[in-house]
């Protein structure tokens, strides 16, 4: 094995940020949340620098059940096989010394990318494909996070973005300014303001939701460190909408939206995502990913509305690889995803 322990939070996120495929869920913060929501997080990185995987683990049964989970996951350069092959083969044997019912890797490698209707094949995704199904590896019959997504390249000037844009996006953006919608940035004072929205959002639109307690976590270790930013939309001094953004290595995540029924015929969620555009320019990004797009482009898929409005940016579409899984013992990864579901509601239940 050539794998070594990280524990120093410096040196983690210096590594995690300077390899190919950088991402927010293999920071060191993110580690230390869902450490106190019924994971341990462990970081391991390969002797050389060239890969890291932030590992997370989850037990139940007195320890009979054991499932790892990388999320967003393992860091490397997929393109080198020889380190793609190398890194697969010690996460296979990490999974058989841990006993684990499955490993799972969701990292964020590209099988199609670009504009909406002409994604090209990319090379290094498409040979994972392969290489994960010929060592036995399985698509997951849970996507933890969403296979497809949006993103823009916001290293151009914010004017130049605009100007990219569809002409409806462009024409809302302005119209939001014009009727009063102003933007400002929000800090931890504004926690209790954005976990309302949310849940306002999530009641009218029909989704679940962890408690308050979680998302204030999330919000408030990772502003800590400097790698969230709230913006948030006024109207008269009344909050109608903000998003969370999430910053690591050359990258901006939306992963938090939301808003209130109130003035939404002003448009704050567009002149947010302007806001946000200009933001992550500013603090010298590259890649803005607008988190989430449909698994099948068609207007029967659950995120086809979220699509319609995420279009409108121009940005590329990143079809990925998905969510795979090794499982050492086939017998046992085929009971627990069987029985996946009732196993969920009673872990969710003793993280509380």
């Amino acid at each position: 094995m050539t794998l070594t322990t990280v524990t120093d939070q410096a040196a983690w996120d210096a590594l995690a940020q300077s390899l190919p495929g950088a991402h927010i869920l293999q920071s060191w913060a993110w580690g230390e949340v869902k450490s106190r929501w019924g994971w341990r997080a462990e970081r391991l990185a390969w002797a050389d620098g060239r890969a890291s995987a932030q590992v997370l683990t989850r037990t139940a049964a007195g320890g009979l059940i054991r499932y790892l989970y990388i999320p967003r996951g393992p860091l490397l350069d997929w393109g080198d096989t020889a380190l793609r092959d190398e890194v697969l083969a010690d996460l296979e044997a990490l999974a058989r010394r841990r006993g684990a019912i499955a490993l799972k890797i969701d990292p964020d490698v590209a099988l199609k990318l670009g504009p909406f209707g002409a994604e090209a094949d990319q090379a290094a995704g498409q040979a994972t494909l392969a290489a994960l199904t010929d060592r036995g590896w399985r698509l997951s019959p849970e996507q933890v996070q969403f296979r497809n997504t949006v993103l823009l390249d916001v290293g151009r000037d914010p004017e130049v973005v605009l100007a990219d844009m569809k002409q409806k996006m462009r024409y809302n953006v302005r119209l939001a300014t014009r009727k009063g919608v102003v933007v400002r940035a929000g800090g931890l004072a504004d926690l209790a303001t954005l976990a309302a929205l949310y849940a306002e959002t999530a009641a009218r639109d029909g989704f679940l939701i962890r408690p308050p307690a979680y998302y204030a976590d999330v919000w408030r270790t990772l502003m800590a460190v400097g790698q969230a930013q709230p913006l948030i939309a006024e109207v008269e001094g009344e909050a109608v909408a903000a998003v969370v953004l999430f910053h690591f290595g050359p990258t901006a995540w939306y992963f938090y939206g939301m808003s209130r029924a109130a003035h939404r015929d002003r448009m704050p969620n567009h002149l947010l995502q302007w806001e946000a555009i200009r933001w992550a320019h500013a603090q010298g990004l590259k890649t803005y990913d607008l988190w989430g797009a449909p698994d099948v482009f068609d207007e029967h898929d659950r995120m086809w509305g979220v699509w319609r409005f995420k279009e409108g940016f121009n940005g590329h579409v990143h079809h990925s690889l998905g969510a795979w899984d090794f499982a050492p013992a086939a017998w046992r990864y085929d009971l627990f995803t069987t029985a996946l579901p009732r196993i969920r509601a009673w872990l969710r239940r003793g993280a509380g």
